[in-house]
């Protein structure tokens, strides 16, 4: 879908339709929150890009696009979790393609009515950082909540 604008000199815009991208400020506070909990690096991403960040330099992850990693879990609806020196599959996280930026990582997918439509990611640069049990259920339930706001 397309959202369709005009722009003050009468031009028209069309740009990509992100369901998700109408949480723009909650998403932000939600990753906020995130970061505060756990201390590590908040992501929030619609089917596309990132669209919140939090504990991490915006410039950096902001409306980056999706590496294949996020793009696999929002796939197979999976929430998927790595840590370093544990098998991990190819990919990064964000488009760049660098595949060794984080230590440790959790991509949550966002299900709202059976599909994918982005993600909840956490994770860390940290040498000794490892993602456990609480950082899988946090991003999931976060995944989980902001799937029922949009729904409603």
């Amino acid at each position: 879908p397309l959202e369709i604008f005009v722009d003050r000199d009468g031009e028209v815009i069309l740009k990509k339709y992100s369901p998700i991208g109408e949480l723009g400020d909650f998403a932000k506070e939600y990753a906020d929150s995130l970061y505060e909990a756990v201390g590590h690096i908040a992501l929030i991403a619609d089917r596309d890009a990132v669209i919140a960040v939090s504990g991490a330099p915006k410039k950096e992850f902001l409306n980056k696009p999706l590496g294949a990693l996020v793009e696999k879990a929002m796939e197979d609806r999976k929430t998927l979790f790595f840590n370093r020196g544990e098998h991990r599959p190819k990919g990064s996280i964000i488009g760049d393609g660098d595949e060794d930026k984080f230590v440790a990582e959790v991509i949550a997918p966002i299900i709202a009515e059976g599909d994918p439509i982005g993600a909840v990611i956490i994770c860390s640069r940290e040498p000794d950082v490892k993602m456990g049990e609480m950082e899988v259920k946090l991003a999931e339930t976060a995944a989980g909540f902001l799937a029922k706001q949009m729904e409603q």
